[in-house]
């Protein structure tokens, strides 16, 4: 064996020597072909691909996300169908029907629920007491409704204007009539009417001045419609205040600066502007009152001058409740509603022409 050279330092390779640690060369190949090497990216995201459990690609994301809204709409539209639907088709189904009596009317049968098609309407629209709280309630509402809506406007104007002081003093006040429920309302108005307990009464009768009778004739319907505008003028206020806030302040300052005054803003730059709301709140009190219930109903007690038909809903009630024929009783307020949404839907119609029109020009 050869020996090295003296002073020669002895080199020990890694092919020579039995525990000399392998090249990086060598460690990589080794652990390629080890049984657990981690795999690379490429055969990690085929492996994932295959698995049960993989993301759902973009397209099932998509489809996923376009049905979401309908699963947030389910609560709402069963509710619908439960509370609103149901019920107008089971009075449609009422109205179309009546009770058959054979005989007596006693035993077992002698009752029997028949098919009377428009008999019911018929009988509904040639009923002399719906035809006279019809017209009660047309003259209801030409008091109602012009004096509510004008107030409403009169008092959202008036807080709109900067000169005014205690702003959400007065909002609040004007709106809080409209938290009083209509029942309580009517109530408390009822015995402010009445002469017996009425403390205005009491100091016309101090002062010598005649008192008036406001729960029978003609002033009765301003002791109805005075509830009706005390309670319903917030609301309306509010709508058309918030419609006034929202306008551009650019176009009162343009205004300022030719002259104008607050009057002539008010009735050339704002109530324009705020035609959709006055159109809104006209229809809110349309619906409002030809659905009145509470006043008369609560009223009826305290007088001899409020029969128990002076509106159409009193007449649905006296038929349903009262005389227990609850087929009329559909038929009345299935005509009823056809004539809210016939008058509203006109006036609706009417409006949107105008508005057509003057964009136009």
């Amino acid at each position: 064996m050869t020996q090295p050279p003296k002073g020669a330092r002895r080199s020990y390779g890694a092919k020579t020597a039995p525990y000399a640690h392998p090249s990086p060369t060598t460690t990589l190949k080794r652990a390629r072909s080890a049984p657990y090497f981690y795999p690379s990216p490429t055969t990690t995201l085929e492996r994932a691909r295959s698995a049960p459990y993989f993301y759902p690609s973009p397209t099932t994301t998509l489809e996923r996300a376009r049905s979401a809204p309908y699963f947030f709409l389910l609560p709402a539209a069963v509710l619908f169908l439960l509370f609103f639907a149901l019920p107008i088709g089971y009075a449609v189904w009422l109205s179309l029907h009546k009770v058959q009596i054979k005989g007596l009317g006693l035993g077992k049968g002698a009752k029997s629920e028949v098919w009377a098609g428009l008999e019911n309407y018929a009988s509904a629209l040639t009923d002399p007491e719906f035809l006279a709280s019809a017209l009660r309630v047309l003259g209801y509402g030409a008091l109602v409704v012009p004096v509510m809506l004008g107030l409403a406007l009169f008092f959202a104007l008036l807080l709109d204007s900067p000169r005014v002081r205690a702003r959400s003093f007065a909002r609040l006040a004007i709106f809080l009539p409209y938290a009083v429920p209509g029942v309580i309302a009517a109530v408390l108005w009822g015995f402010l009417y009445l002469p017996t307990v009425s403390p205005f009464h009491h100091l016309l009768d101090k002062a010598g001045l005649p008192q008036p009778d406001l729960m029978d004739g003609g002033p009765l319907y301003l002791s109805m419609a005075n509830i009706a505008i005390w309670g319903g003028t917030g609301f309306n206020m509010i709508v058309i205040y918030t419609a006034l806030r929202a306008l551009p302040t650019e176009v009162y300052e343009a205004a300022k600066l030719d002259g104008c005054s607050e009057l002539r803003i008010a009735l050339r730059i704002k109530i324009p502007m705020v035609a959709p709301s006055l159109v809104l709140t006209f229809f809110f009190s349309i619906i409002a009152t030809l659905q009145v219930f509470n006043e008369p109903m609560t009223l009826k007690p305290l007088t001899n001058g409020i029969p128990s038909t002076w509106s159409p809903l009193m007449k649905v009630y006296n038929d349903a409740f009262t005389g227990g024929n609850i087929h009329a009783a559909s038929a009345t307020a299935v005509l009823l509603a056809l004539a809210t949404f016939a008058l509203s839907f006109g006036l609706l119609r009417i409006s949107n022409r105008r508005t057509t029109q003057g964009a136009s020009r």
